[in-house]
């Protein structure tokens, strides 16, 4: 299975791809949507839009797996990642991708083992899951790849669920 992993925002938006491969994971592809603060909204926007378009095109997931939105005290800033994180959701219902929000607590877990891991202690677990010789850069890229990984541990978390449930 090849998971988008999504992380949203207006300026940045990361992307990663990871596929399972029996008991393993391989990042096939990562990176970050960068949009100028001084280009109008809507076509930040579709920056966003077409980019992932293409990426979608070109890898195929299976899934987009993307972070909850969460409450914020800069209500400027939350909408920003909520009109970014729309634009995910609209290219995957546009591809017929199934997509799947998790909590940050969910995706450290996921990662770590611990709901309030750092950034640091997630980016060096991503490295030791898919095997790299480096942390994945930047940050939004790195973030994404963890909420693919969330995913596809979570599926075979209740995968094996429902083969010991009698």
């Amino acid at each position: 299975m090849l998971v988008l992993g999504i992380d949203s925002g207006l300026a940045n938006t990361g992307y990663g791809f990871v596929r399972s491969v029996g008991s393993k994971f391989e990042m096939v592809d990562s990176g970050n949507i960068k949009t100028a603060a001084k280009v109008p909204s809507p076509d930040r926007l579709k920056v966003i839009s077409d980019t992932l378009d293409r990426l979608v095109e070109l890898h195929q997931p299976q899934v987009l797996a993307i972070e909850e939105l969460f409450f914020s005290k800069n209500v400027t800033s939350a909408l920003a990642v909520g009109e970014a994180r729309g634009v995910a959701k609209l290219v995957a219902a546009n591809n017929e991708i199934p997509v799947f929000d998790y909590k940050p607590a969910e995706v450290k877990k996921a990662i770590v083992g611990y709901g309030a891991a750092t950034k640091r202690q997630i980016q060096e677990m991503i490295k030791v899951v898919l095997n790299l010789d480096f942390i994945p850069q930047p940050d939004h890229a790195a973030d994404a790849l963890a909420l693919a990984i969330c995913h596809l541990r979570s599926r075979k978390l209740l995968e094996l669920q429902e083969r010991h449930t009698i």
